[in-house]
């Protein structure tokens, strides 16, 4: 008997196969973690350490003890998560909405409407109660799990575009900025800026691939999520417009990214609006009961010029959270500037300039501009081209100090020395 007959397997028997496709899946998921695998420790090790700065804070000083449990309060500090708007968004989650205008009897103040959860907009919700109902989570547990993720996704879309301009060591530097950006207390917490802004980044990214219609279906979805979702629609439609001249996508992408844009936003506001019979129902709820209008910077205006010189006698006034709030706004145009400077695709300089100038023109909490500017994912292109000149241990050692102080600025003081 040969020594090749010794060796063949008895018969019946086949030496086992690797099943179909299964090289090519590990080859696609050795080469996203190679791509993404950066971007996502990055952003993650930045947060998780303010974040942590941000637990201690809270839970050594025990103030939210001390606050309604809808107001910054709670037994254990992450409970200080979901407060405030987190409230609101777990009753949708779990009531889904009954928008009504009522009066509150007798009130001749600022707040003359019943506060109602109409002010809120679905998406966000409507993610909770989808991870809530396949995970077993409580909603709790489920809008931090959305927030968390969604954070995440955010980091690569900031990535993803900056990429483009500056390249990767550039990209890395912008997703760090996104971890340690003032405001940035709320990504992992019970609001929706991580998701609105995971879905304005990828929908810019898009437009600036010329996938229209991926634009178009991103830009619906954020305006289901928040109303600053109109600067969104706006940039994509102005990109749209300069691409019909170039004749460089055709007509009908373009056009069909323009008609599919806006309608998760004004589908929504319409819908709110015929409920509550009032063809400006969302407006009068938001004024009403939150005091939030449009007032053309009137507000803006009056805390630019008394801040300065020591006086408090405006609405809302917050004294350690305001002044976060004046060098975040006096900071916006410094870095528009440069950002110009660039040349970058419009749809990034449309949407920075008119959600500044959105949040800007209203009447609200301004300690929240911190909060409301967050999304202004743009602005950190020109700071990540000037940081990606450091070497690795200065660039973390700026990053890293940043990420420290932002449990506290970005954190503590949003969350409880001011009102989120």
């Amino acid at each position: 008997m040969s020594t090749v007959e010794l060796r063949r397997p008895p018969s019946g028997l086949r030496s086992p196969e690797p099943l179909r496709g299964s090289g090519k899946f590990h080859r696609r998921l050795r080469g996203a973690a190679v791509r993404h695998g950066p971007v996502l420790l990055t952003y993650g090790v930045l947060k998780l350490a303010g974040f942590a700065v941000f637990m201690y804070l809270l839970d050594s000083t025990g103030d939210f003890r001390k606050n309604d449990p809808r107001f910054g309060g709670g037994k254990h500090a992450w409970d200080v998560l979901a407060s405030w708007d987190g409230w609101w968004y777990q009753q949708v989650a779990a009531h889904g909405y009954d928008p009504a205008l009522k009066p509150v009897p007798g009130a001749t103040g600022l707040i003359t409407v019943e506060g109602n959860s109409a002010a809120f907009f679905p998406l966000y919700p409507a993610l909770m109660r989808l991870v809530s109902e396949c995970t077993a989570l409580g909603l709790f547990g489920a809008g931090l799990m959305v927030a968390i993720l969604a954070s995440f996704v955010a980091a690569l879309g900031v990535y993803a575009v900056t990429k483009r301009l500056g390249g990767h060591r550039a990209g890395l530097v912008a997703a760090g900025l996104w971890a340690v950006w003032p405001g940035s207390g709320t990504e992992w917490s019970g609001y929706s800026e991580s998701l609105y802004t995971a879905l304005a980044a990828w929908s810019c990214h898009a437009v600036m691939s010329r996938r229209w219609l991926t634009a178009g279906l991103l830009t619906c979805a954020a305006g289901l999520c928040r109303p600053t979702a109109a600067a969104l629609v706006a940039a994509l439609a102005v990109a749209a417009v300069l691409s019909l001249r170039r004749r460089e996508d055709g007509v009908r992408r373009p056009l069909a990214a323009v008609a599919i844009a806006p309608l998760g936003l004004f589908g929504y506001l319409a819908w709110v609006n015929y409920r509550m019979g009032e063809i400006n129902g969302y407006s009068k709820l938001q004024d009403g009961a939150w005091a939030h209008k449009f007032d053309w910077g009137a507000h803006t205006f009056k805390v630019l010029t008394s801040l300065p010189v020591g006086h408090f006698d405006y609405l809302f006034a917050r004294a350690f959270e305001d002044v976060i709030g004046v060098c975040v706004v006096l900071t916006v145009p410094v870095l528009t500037v440069l950002l110009i400077r660039l040349r970058p695709p419009v749809v990034l300089v449309v949407y920075t300039v008119l959600s500044y100038l959105m949040v800007m023109s209203t009447q609200q909490i301004f300690g929240n501009v911190s909060r409301y500017l967050l999304p202004l994912f743009p602005l950190f292109v020109p700071l990540a081209l000037a940081l990606r000149r450091l070497r690795w241990p200065s660039l973390a050692t700026v990053l890293g100090t940043a990420a420290l102080a932002s449990g506290s600025y970005a954190g503590y003081v949003l969350f409880v020395l001011g009102v989120p």
